[in-house]
């Protein structure tokens, strides 16, 4: 019976007749966790986003705060040994922070700084354009 199917000679945990004590014998190992990247790796996303496109204020806000949330949770899920990118999870949180900070900075100088109206002079209307006509002899 060496050359038949199923059980046989030479396979660990297995007789002649069957399986060796009633159980399968030795098998494959559970195959490992797969590391959870996805919060740091969308917090990278998000904080370039947020840097990037801090022109468009409401969107950078809204992505930068994202990208530090997620990234500080991707960074817990590599310190706890889940994750195997806390690089990118920390990139996150800098660029998130930093697309914050560009952000505001748009607001303040662009929306909440008054436009400076030159001489400060309110009683004159002129427009910039010259209302005297030139002629060239």
């Amino acid at each position: 019976m060496p050359y038949s199917y199923g059980y046989g000679y030479g396979y660990p945990g297995y007789t002649a007749h069957g399986p060796a004590h009633g159980g399968p014998g030795y098998g494959w190992p559970g195959m490992p966790m797969a590391p959870s990247n996805g919060l740091g790796t969308a917090g990278l996303v998000l904080g370039i986003i947020a840097a990037v496109g801090f022109c468009l204020w409401p969107v950078a806000l809204a992505c930068g705060i994202l990208a530090v949330i997620f990234g500080a949770f991707g960074r817990g899920k590599a310190r706890r040994g889940e994750a195997t990118n806390p690089g990118q999870a920390l990139a996150g949180i800098i660029c998130g922070a930093v697309g914050i900070a560009l952000a505001v900075a748009f607001v303040v100088v662009f929306l909440i700084i008054p436009e400076d109206t030159g001489s400060g002079d309110s009683e004159t209307t002129d427009d910039g354009f010259s209302t005297s006509l030139t002629t060239a002899r």
